[in-house]
C-alpha cells in the first residue's frame, strides 16, 4: 500500500498550479500577503517546445511536448547571466550543447537533437517572464520582494532571512543562489535609495536575504500536507464527505484558515 501511495502522489499527482507565495510569520499565515503569478512548470516546457518547433528540428509532432518536458527535467538549468551564457555557447558549442535521443512514437526510429539555448532559456522565464507571456513582466525575485514589503514592517526582516522554496520548478541547478541575488540586489537598491532621499543623514542598516534549499523541497507540499492531516487540528479546518453531501461543492470556496477562496 505504501507503495502504491508513493506512485499516486510522487509520478501520477504532479499538480502544475501557477507559483504561489505564502508568508508566514512565528507560525502563522498572512493570508493578505499570499500572491501568484501565471508562471509554473508547464509554461517552461510550453516555450521550450516552442523554441524546438522553431527551429524545425525534426521531433514528431505529436511528441513535441513529452520531449520538450524530458529536455526539461533532463538538461535545463539557471544561469546567472543570460547575455555571458550566450556567449559561452557560441564561443564553445560543443562544450555546452546536449543531445537528445528519444524514440518515434510510430515508426520505432530513434531521433536526435540538438539542445542548446533551451537549457538555460527555459528556466528563465521565472526572472523574465515577458519571454512566455507578453501580459506578464514582474520577475519572480520582485514579486517575492513585493509580497514581504505587503507584511508588518515587524516581521519583514526575518522573512528576507528564510525565503524557503518548495516544488519541482524550484530544482533546476543554481535556482537558489539567482533568487537571492537577484532578491539581494532589489533589497538594496531600495536601502541606498532611502539614503539618497534623506540626504544622507540616514543610513538604513543592511538586509540580510538568505533563500533557503532542503532535501524535501521537491515535495514540500505533498509533505507538508501529511504533517497537516497527522494533527488533530486538522479535523478542526477539514470539510468533511458529510458536510459537502449537506452544503454541495459550495462549502469548498470557504477554507476556515483562509477564509473565502475565489
Amino acid at each position: 500500500m505504501e507503495r502504491f501511495m508513493e506512485q499516486v502522489i510522487f509520478k501520477y499527482l504532479r499538480a502544475e498550479p501557477e507559483d504561489h507565495y505564502f508568508l508566514m510569520a512565528e507560525g502563522y499565515v498572512i493570508g493578505s500577503c499570499i500572491k501568484h503569478i501565471p508562471i509554473a512548470g508547464r509554461d517552461i516546457t510550453y516555450f521550450i517546445q516552442q523554441l524546438l518547433r522553431e527551429r524545425e528540428v525534426g521531433i514528431p509532432p505529436e511528441q513535441s511536448l513529452e520531449t520538450a518536458k524530458a529536455i526539461k527535467e533532463k538538461y535545463c538549468y539557471i544561469c546567472p547571466d543570460i547575455v555571458k551564457e550566450f556567449a559561452k555557447y557560441d564561443v564553445d558549442p560543443r562544450k555546452w550543447i546536449k543531445q537528445y535521443t528519444g524514440i518515434n512514437a510510430i515508426n520505432r526510429k530513434k531521433f536526435v537533437i540538438d539542445v542548446g539555448y533551451e537549457r538555460f532559456l527555459g528556466p528563465e522565464i521565472f526572472f523574465h517572464p515577458e519571454f512566455a507571456n507578453p501580459d506578464f513582466m514582474e520577475s519572480i525575485s520582485d514579486v517575492v520582494d513585493e509580497v514581504i514589503q505587503n507584511c508588518p514592517i515587524d516581521v519583514r526582516r526575518p522573512l528576507y532571512k528564510n525565503v524557503v522554496l518548495s516544488g519541482g520548478s524550484t530544482m533546476f541547478r543554481d535556482f537558489g543562489r539567482r533568487l537571492q541575488r537577484d532578491l539581494k540586489r532589489v533589497v538594496d537598491a531600495r536601502l541606498k535609495l532611502s539614503e539618497e532621499l534623506s540626504g544622507g543623514r540616514i543610513k538604513p542598516k543592511p538586509v540580510e536575504v538568505q533563500v533557503i534549499t532542503h532535501h524535501m523541497q521537491r515535495y514540500a507540499v505533498w509533505f507538508g500536507g501529511s504533517m497537516l492531516a497527522s494533527t488533530p487540528e486538522f479535523f478542526q479546518v477539514c470539510h468533511t464527505k458529510k458536510d459537502y453531501e449537506e452544503y454541495g461543492p459550495s462549502i469548498c470556496r470557504h477554507n476556515p484558515v483562509f477564509g473565502v477562496m475565489s
